[in-house]
């Protein structure tokens, strides 16, 4: 073996129904006594607890999907005009997101509290847009210090938007499987991610937005360890295909981040399986399937997954438009080489939503 693996440090904390003191523990540790608390409107509810026991300075609830640079720059504005010394992110990819481009100019610490299974949390990622334009980068300055999970958190996510961000994370595996600095480690994270989000979706799909009793959780709780792996490989392995893909599509189209990733997902694994049989043996093993196309399919069918770009607002005039960035973007190290022909056909594939399997 030849390979360098990098391993980010981060605090990880399970806490089933104990977030507020988790993170108020967290935030203790760094030394912070003027928390900047992020939040979306919609999550206020869930934020007021983890408000109450914190020293908060303010709270910033202009949370906009893709992180417009005029979002992240009210968001530094309100950093700066209340003294803050840390920032809290309670909620999706989105919140996620806002905190890192917060981070990334300031160096404030951030502690990460998802409400989804975005991922974002456990990488040094970060993405803007502008002009229709999403740019990404790696800065560990935007790496959150400390992750707090708590299950009880995503029992009210709604159950399409739960399977969603569950195939995101899925979709986080396959992309570490052949990533441009995938590893053998990468593979281990990753194959282990998919077996238990393979696991853990199906009882959420079940239960997301309805009141149940403790092994609810659970299912919760197994999907946010399967996402936490998926990113954590990830985040080492760097983005490849499908994610270049939908980062194009997510800033030229303002398209839904998590519906976005599980329509594209089934076709970049078509297209790269053929040529990557390592990967594509161990993704099969991990759905205990005997293909790994066939066993995302089956998975897809349970949870009844989303299937066409053309649901979530792409327009069909738009694949043509978006080849070309595409094209640009994907790592040269693809297992299969990309044409334009190819690009355009797997765009048709997903805006259309036609079977892989």
């Amino acid at each position: 073996m030849r390979f360098t693996h990098e391993t980010l440090p981060q605090r990880v904390v399970f806490a089933r129904g104990e977030a507020a003191q988790a993170v108020a523990a967290e935030v203790e540790a760094l030394g912070a006594s003027r928390v900047m608390l992020i939040a979306s409107e919609r999550e206020a509810t869930l934020a007021d607890p983890v408000a109450a026991v914190l020293p908060v300075a303010v709270r910033h609830d202009e949370v906009v999907m893709h992180v417009p640079v005029d979002v992240a720059r009210r968001a530094r504005s309100v950093a700066a005009e209340h003294d803050v010394d840390a920032l809290v992110s309670l909620g999706g990819g989105s919140t996620t997101g806002l905190a890192k481009a917060v981070a990334l100019t300031t160096g404030l610490p951030v502690v990460a509290v998802p409400t989804t299974y975005a991922g974002s949390e456990a990488t040094d990622v970060w993405g803007l847009t502008e002009d229709g334009t999403k740019t990404t980068g790696v800065d560990a300055r935007v790496l959150p210090r400390s992750v707090v999970y708590d299950a009880s958190l995503l029992r009210g996510l709604p159950s399409e938007l739960a399977v969603a961000s569950g195939l995101n994370a899925l979709a986080h595996c396959v992309d570490s499987m052949w990533g441009p600095r995938a590893d053998p480690i990468d593979r281990a994270l990753a194959g282990e991610g998919i077996r238990a989000l393979a696991a853990g979706l199906p009882g959420i799909a079940e239960v997301a937005g309805t009141d149940g009793d403790g092994s609810d959780e659970s299912a919760i709780e197994q999907t946010l360890y399967g996402a936490y792996l998926a990113a954590v490989s990830f985040a080492s392995a760097g983005s490849g295909m499908h994610h270049k893909i939908c980062h194009v599509l997510g800033g030229m189209f303002d398209l839904p981040h998590a519906q976005t990733h599980a329509v594209v997902l089934p076709h970049v694994l078509a297209f790269n399986a053929p040529h990557a049989p390592d990967a594509e043996r161990r993704i099969a093993a991990a759905f205990g399937s005997a293909s790994a196309v066939a066993g995302l399919a089956a998975l897809r069918a349970r949870l009844d997954a989303p299937r066409a770009l053309r649901d979530y607002g792409m327009p069909h005039d738009g694949i043509p438009r978006a080849v070309e960035p595409i094209l640009a973007a994907v790592p040269g190290n693809n297992p299969t080489p990309v044409t334009r022909d190819d690009v355009t056909a797997l765009l048709e594939a997903a805006w259309a939503g036609e079977e892989t399997a």
